[in-house]
Formats: C-alpha cells, structure tokens, sequence
C-alpha cells in the first residue's frame, strides 16, 4: 500500500531523501540503550453540517457561538499553559467527569476540535511540532517496516522533531517546562542485562521529564524518569500484591495516581518558583487513560481498567463512572452503533472519463463484526470509569491554580485521539478518519477567556502555535497549524472551516499496543487515506493497495445530514461544488508544506 501521495501531482510524502536519513538515523537508534457533548438538539456534527440543496451541505456554522460576556482580551504579558493530553478519550466520555463540566462553565468549548491523525504515536507528534505526519515523518505508532523508523519515538527523533518541538521555543521564550506522562510509543527504559534497565535519551527542551513507560497501560508496574541536571535517572513503580495490599494501597501505585501526584507536585514547585523568580512555566502532563490494557496484569482484569477505587465494589456495586450512573451507559447510544456498513463501500472515480466515470470498489471493511452489545457497554463503562482518575487530577489542577486561571495561567485540556465501539459496523478501535475518532475534546480556561461554545474547525496541528502566541515564543513559519487564540476572547472570531486527516497503512509490528484492540479489531485493516472535513461534509481518499508503494485511489463522501457517517454519497455527489472543493483541498494537503497546509484550512 502506498503511502498518502498526491498522485500524479507531486512527490511522495516520505521523500527519497527523508527515508534515507530516517534510515540511517534509525540505525543510529537502535544502537542506544535501547464536551461534555452539547445536548442533543444543539450537539454539533460537523462545522457547517445542515441538511443542503441540490448543490450539498449548507456551508452554516454547525453550532452558533454564544457570548456570555463582553470580551476583556486575553494578558497582554506571557501567560503559564497547563496542557492535558488524555489518551484515546473520546468525547462521549466528557459529560462522565464532574470537574471537566464544572470548568465548562468558565472556559471555550471547542466542539469542532480535530486530529489530524487518530492513532496515538502520529497524533502525539503533531501535537509537539504543529506538523502533520507527511511533514515530521511519524507514520505510525512502532519503528520498522519498509522505511526502518516508520513510526515511534525512533521516527521522531530521526526527522529532527526533537528540537523543533513547541516546548523548545517555549523554553527558549524563558519558561520552566514540564512533562509528566506517556510521551512517544517506542520511548521505553532498554534491557541492558537480566533485571537491568538503563533510561532512554535524554529529551531537549523539557526542564523537568516525568517520562511514564508502556507499563502503565496495565494500570500498575511502570518506571518513570527524573531529569537530574543534564541525565535520566529512573525510578521503578512495580506491580503491588493485591492479595497482600489493600485497594487504597494498591492504588497509590496506579498510573493514574502516580502522573496526578507528579503533576500536582511540579505545578506546586512551579508557582513557588514564579512567586520567587518570575519565571513563567509550561506543563504537559499526559495521562495514560483511558487506554486499553495491552495484557492483563492481574488475573480477570477488565481490558480497560480503572483505578480499584472506581470498579464495582461492595460499597459501590455500579462502580464509579462521574456525573452518570454506569448502567446507563451503553454503545447503543453512540452515533451509528451497528449501522450497517453495506452503503460505506468506496468508489473509483476515472478522471479520463468525461464528467468522472464512477465504479464500486471493494470495502476495505473485511473484519467480521464480533462486539457484542453488552461487551462493548462493558467496555464503554470501564472507560467511564477510567476518566475519573484524570477527573480527580483535573479538579486537584483547578483547586490549586486558584485565581490563577483568571489572572494569568491557561488550563487546555484534550485527547490525542477518540475511539469507536460497534460505530459504522467495525469492532472496537481508532485510527479513523470519521467523528468518533478524529473529533476530541477541547476546553480552555484561563485569563480573558469567554466563557462559551465555539464553531471554528481546530486542529492538534493548531495547538503548538497557539501555546506559543500564549506563552511569547517565536512561532514562525514552521507550523502547519494555525493559533485559535483570538477565539478565545472573541467567540465568533474568524477561524478555520477546514480539517485535514493522514493515516498510512502498516502491518502490526511487535510492539504495537494496538495491534489487537480486544474487541476483534485489527488496526491493520484500515487502508491509508487522506481526508478533509468541510462545512457539512467528509471526504476520504482511501488506499487499497496494501503493498507500501502501490496505489489503488478509491473514494468515500459522507454528507452530514445526521450525525455520523452513514452513507457513502461519493457517486452521486463527486462533481457537486462543494464535493470538487473538498478533493481539490485533499489533494493539495496530501504533499503541503507548512504555509499551504495552514492557507487550505481556511
């Protein structure tokens, strides 16, 4: 399958140049040490999703911004940033966290905030450089594969991400950094002996690196790094004895608990700090909830496991899922649950043909549909359960920034990627293209924000300019995305009406942590694409050529006329205006540089 190309536009994405550099970088590598939803006659869709006349969707904001408050303008002095990066949270979760809707109440909602790719690693990487992956060369998750460091922590340090960074920029603005949490897939303490583990490179750009290794997606039996002047050193958190602890004891070494204890702790110091020096701070803290489990870690553990605190207990048979009683939730309330997927199959679209000759293609959908129901409600529930950590966290956050969120520190809270059960006829998983993957949540609060919805499409790509126009560090032209900053004073400020998204095709390497997805999903069933999203419409450009070069181009469209990606309108609607916008801005995505890819979003 051939990587996201232009076609018979333009280069490849990955250069002959890049892969060569990627290679050889890599070999030096490996040498190392190894919304809250809106209710739902006002949730939106899509920006601009109405139902549309014969030339489409109407090009209407989905969702009418409301000022609550004139708006005072945002500091004119650098503000501090606290940035939240939950893990495969999506957005249905929100409304669970009695914290998060509390905060609503003071900050921007986001309801049209996108990633540009929805699979962890990739994500991760645009949210650090503002590059979409055919720009920082992080295709995937795990290294290897056809071009040596396709993906991981490998290929990120390979393409020089490290230094281009936002929290470089920020760094060199004169702010204290700070990172707590699951970084880069791939940045694991290596075996050098028996029992021993040495720590992994030292990251620039970070003061303070709290670096949780991929132990903590079983909840418990991680190590965590600590920056010591210009070294790692590691301190290991291993599994407890839950026959011999109790709950309470067993928790305090939870994943959750122990990136909150570290995050409280350095935001702590961090305040101390700018009362005594004036020194402004940055802290990225990135939980590991409410990622999946990659093996079990005690016997009968749930595949999404939750602090022991808010599992179903005598005290508490229901569990603990926030402001939602657990029984309450259920995938038959997901939008397109068990939709068939008979009408998704894409097309081809012959250019030499007159007016566009269009065929079917074969469905990429080829896994047999084995979640049940009351499996993925389970599951559903376990996840609820997990987003109450990070709830807690984020409400100890709140409690301790006091005034300060309304003096001179932003708290952005978001997710890397969402994640679909039983949605558009396809087993538990990510790495979609539509809403229930690629739409995350995003809140800000913090001084001159308005309180309020907003409709404006935002990008992860968006978020490492607008922390840099928050924070004075030189943004540059370096990004492709944009900052949202304005909108945070001015809800109905001009913003983006366009998302791009990129996925390349791999086969599960060893060390995928979504190879298999527990509910009979394979990650490497989904075909390479580039994809826009529009007022009121997606389209995808599909790779069903599996072999890494090739190319077989097939299309899907989907009008959102209801909430979800419900039928494949691409033969009907291919030559319609606002079907011809999308593919020209698609096609111009697929090799853009920085400046082209922010002007296609407008």
């Amino acid at each position: 399958m051939g990587l996201l190309r232009a076609g018979r536009r333009g280069p490849r994405l990955l250069g002959i140049a890049a892969v060569a550099v990627t290679l050889i970088a890599a070999v030096a590598l490996a040498l190392l040490p190894v919304l809250l939803p809106a209710p739902d006659d006002a949730r939106p869709v899509s920006p601009g999703a109405r139902a549309g006349g014969p030339d489409g969707p109407s090009a209407t904001p989905s969702a009418t911004p409301e000022v609550v408050d004139p708006p005072r303008g945002l500091p004119t002095e650098p503000a501090n940033v606290v940035l939240v990066v939950m893990d495969d949270f999506s957005l249905e979760l929100l409304r669970t966290m009695p914290h998060v809707v509390a905060l609503q109440d003071r900050a921007a909602t986001y309801d049209n905030a996108f990633v540009v790719n929805s699979l962890c690693c990739p994500s991760r990487a645009a949210t650090f450089t503002g590059l979409p992956p055919h720009l920082n060369g992080v295709l995937a998750n795990t290294s290897g594969g056809p071009l040596g460091a396709l993906g991981g922590y490998r290929a990120f340090a390979a393409n020089g991400n490290e230094e281009r960074s936002y929290n470089v920029s920020v760094q060199a603005a004169g702010y204290r950094t700070g990172f707590v949490g699951k970084y880069l897939n791939e940045y694991e303490p290596p075996l050098v002996a028996p029992g021993v583990r040495v720590a992994p490179p030292l990251v620039p750009g970070w003061d303070d690196f709290a670096a949780v290794s991929g132990g903590a997606y079983q909840g418990w039996g991680f190590w965590v790094t600590d920056r010591v002047d210009d070294t790692l050193e590691l301190e290991e958190y291993p599994e407890p004895d839950r026959d011999a602890e109790t709950p309470r004891v067993v928790d305090r070494t939870y994943a959750g608990r122990v990136i909150a204890d570290e995050a409280l702790s350095l935001l702590r110091r961090y305040q101390r700090r700018d009362e005594r020096r004036d020194q402004p701070w940055l802290l990225h803290v990135a939980p590991y909830g409410t990622h999946a489990r990659t093996q079990p870690t005690y016997p009968g553990e749930p595949f999404f496991p939750p602090a022991l605190r808010d599992r179903p207990r005598r005290k508490q048979p229901d569990g603990n899922c926030g402001l939602v009683v657990c029984a309450d939730l259920s995938v038959a309330d997901l939008p397109g649950y068990a939709d068939p997927g008979e009408d998704n199959a894409p097309f081809y679209l012959d250019d030499t043909v007159e007016g566009g000759g269009i065929t079917p293609a074969p469905s990429w959908r080829t896994e047999p549909l084995v979640l049940t129901e009351e499996r993925g409600s389970r599951q559903y529930q376990d996840r609820a359960r997990m987003a109450q950590s990070i709830d807690r966290m984020i409400g100890k956050m709140i409690k301790r920034l006091g005034s300060a969120l309304d003096d001179d520190t932003f708290l952005i809270i978001t997710s890397d990627n969402g994640f679909h059960l039983g949605q558009y006829d396809l087993n538990g998983g990510k790495g979609l293209p539509y809403d229930s993957d690629s739409r995350v949540p995003l809140v800000v609060a913090g001084p001159g924000v308005v309180p309020g919805r907003r409709a404006q499409a935002v990008s992860n790509l968006d978020l490492a300019p607008t922390i840099e126009a928050l924070t004075g560090a030189d943004v540059g032209e370096k990004r492709a995305g944009l900052s949202f900053t304005d909108s945070l004073a001015a809800p109905q400020a001009p913003g983006s009406s366009y998302a791009f998204m990129e996925h390349t095709y791999g086969p599960a390497l060893p060390g995928e942590p979504d190879a298999d997805l527990g509910s009979g999903a394979r990650l490497d069933i989904i075909p390479s694409y580039v994809a826009v999203r529009g007022p009121g419409a997606l389209l995808v450009r599909v790779d069903l050529d599996r072999s890494f070069y090739g190319e077989d181009f097939a299309w899907e469209l989907y009008r959102y006329d209801q909430p979800w990606e419900d039928v494949n309108v691409f033969d009907t609607d291919h030559d319609l205006p606002y079907a011809l916008d999308l593919r020209r801005r698609l096609e111009a995505w697929a090799d853009c540089e920085p400046k082209r890819c922010r002007r296609l979003t407008r």
